[in-house]
């Protein structure tokens, strides 16, 4: 656990140098939905309808519309499935965190809220837990398929049957954690702008909430 915090305040560190670097902006076009035309649009319309809004990470999918459709479909598929719409959240603050994947994190805090978790419930995802047992092995379940890449240890999927998974619960564990990779890698490639309340990562957050040392090194100049 040490080391995996140690691991994520490195990733942290580097994604606030390359967010710094970028100036904000999107590597990848952002697609204004009123300027888009064929299959972008009519996907664009369909989350607008919706949602409401068509959320940069969509207009950035939207430059390969089977992208944008794929993860749509694939999306609509798992609302459908065992895991209800506060867990699927929380595995996606999970996943975020562990990423450090500061658009996902941030959009995926607004909608939790949205479906019902609370501030502390989306805070413990984020840090893998939750009170009830049963979500707290599935949020274990997912961050063991993303730090090991889904090589699962025989300990690690026996934990999973003790806490008692079902099949299909670990296999939509499994597509839930892939389809959040998937938002995350995209928003790291892209450096997608968050046009979300911004939530800072676990390791940024106590980071700035300790003080730094004092340098007692003769001649250091690092004050």
């Amino acid at each position: 656990m040490i080391k995996e915090e140690q691991n994520r305040t490195k990733r942290a560190n580097k994604r606030t140098k390359i967010e710094t670097e970028s100036t904000n902006m999107n590597r990848i076009t952002q697609l204004d939905p009123a300027s888009a035309t064929g299959k972008a649009k009519q996907l664009f319309d369909g989350v607008q309808a919706k949602l409401g809004i068509v959320p940069n990470l969509f207009r950035v999918f939207g430059n390969s519309p089977a992208a944008l459709e794929g993860y749509l479909n694939f999306s609509g598929s798992l609302a459908g499935g065992v895991l209800n719409a506060k867990v699927r959240e929380q595995i996606a603050l999970a996943v975020a965190e562990i990423n450090d994947c500061t658009y996902c994190r941030s959009a995926h805090t607004y909608i939790g809220g949205k479906v019902g978790l609370s501030e502390k419930e989306m805070a413990d995802a984020r840090k893998v837990s939750a009170t009830d047992e049963h979500t707290a092995a599935i949020l274990n379940l997912a961050r063991s398929i993303v730090v090991q890449r889904g090589l699962l240890s025989e300990a690690e999927f026996k934990a999973a049957r003790a806490a008692k998974l079902t099949d299909a619960e670990i296999v939509e564990t499994t597509a839930n954690v892939a389809l959040n990779i998937l938002t995350n890698y995209v928003n790291h490639v892209a450096q997608t702008v968050v046009d979300f309340p911004e939530v800072k990562s676990t390791a940024a957050e106590s980071a700035a909430a300790t003080p730094a040392a004092a340098c007692s090194t003769d001649g250091c100049a690092c004050a």
